[in-house]
């Protein structure tokens, strides 16, 4: 049954706000009027890309709608099966649920599903930390309206349709990711929501991510057997091979236990001594930083002695 949208009381920015202390918010909405709207008919965005999260930034935003209210009002549209379909403003929403507000202030637009998906990615895009899973999904939905926005101008225009790159270069400038980059991110939502994880955790880099977008469902589900058999990440280098043989059906996880199991060159060039074998050798005042001072020295030393000795 159709849910019937509940009363609601229009204000002007003065009586939410306080009059002229808020003559910058003002000015930004444009004159579009102020609704109060019951929490109860407000629900996120379809697919919404951007996690909302319960942490100490929400823990300060609540205590901040506590005491102020919600400052900035947030951006919805009418459902047709009912409600409110929020556009921006999901964490005030949370964050005014925690409160024990009742309402939220929205500004209500007229907005096709397009227009709708691009506000939403826009408005979000502003956010300090976003995570790469965040701005990949929320990349490949404005890329998508963006595109279906060229369709619809062609059928009025007779005009070409605008490719993927081309799209994803126009995007470009308005997010400030070259359009490769661009795509590169949205290469991401092929991941499996583990590799995801890793992705967003800085347990895996973007670089090798990429490459391991390339492998299909159970290639990545070998892969992820792999890495747990060897207990090692793979490199980008590694990466790249694993997904050259698994684009020609040349790979197994046999195969990906043997590469996950060769030892890095970044390893190879490293050495690494370990403190408890340092300290017989330095007082127990020393720092690492003196320590490693200390063996450059000698290091030195023992380079020129050499020298000499192999002059005689």
């Amino acid at each position: 049954m159709k849910k019937e949208r509940s009363n609601i009381q229009l204000s002007s920015y003065d009586d939410i706000f306080g009059g002229n202390d808020y003559e910058s918010t003002k000015s930004e909405a444009s004159g579009d009027a102020v609704v109060e709207i019951p929490l109860s008919d407000l629900h996120p965005f379809k697919d919404h890309p951007f996690k909302v999260r319960d942490d100490e930034e929400m823990a300060k935003t609540v205590e901040s709608v506590k005491e102020y209210g919600v400052l900035q009002p947030a951006i919805v549209r009418a459902d047709e099966s009912g409600g409110y379909e929020l556009i921006s403003g999901h964490r005030r929403y949370r964050a005014s649920e925690l409160a024990g507000k009742e309402a939220l202030p929205c500004i209500v637009k007229e907005l096709d599903d397009d227009a709708a998906t691009i506000l939403m990615v826009d408005s979000n895009l502003q956010r300090e930390e976003i995570l790469p899973s965040e701005r990949a999904f929320a990349f490949k939905m404005k890329l998508e309206a963006m595109k279906h926005q060229g369709m619809k101008r062609e059928v009025d225009t007779s005009r070409q349709v605008v490719g993927k790159l081309e799209a994803a270069n126009i995007m470009a400038d308005e997010v400030g990711e070259s359009g490769r980059q661009i795509q590169r991110f949205i290469r991401l939502t092929n991941l499996l929501p583990e590799f995801l994880e890793m992705v967003d955790n800085k347990v895996i880099g973007f670089n090798p991510a990429v490459e391991i977008s390339f492998l299909n469902e159970t290639q990545q589900n070998d892969l992820l057997a792999a890495i747990a058999y060897s207990q090692a990440i793979p490199s980008l280098s590694q990466a790249q091979r694993i997904k050259k043989l698994a684009l020609n059906g040349e790979i197994t996880q046999e195969g990906m236990n043997i590469i996950l199991s060769e030892e890095k060159k970044s390893e190879l060039d490293r050495v690494t001594l370990k403190n408890d074998v340092l300290k017989k050798y330095f007082p127990k005042s020393y720092t690492p930083k003196q320590m490693e001072e200390t063996i450059i020295k000698l290091l030195d030393q023992w380079q020129k002695k050499r020298s000499r000795d192999m002059s005689l």
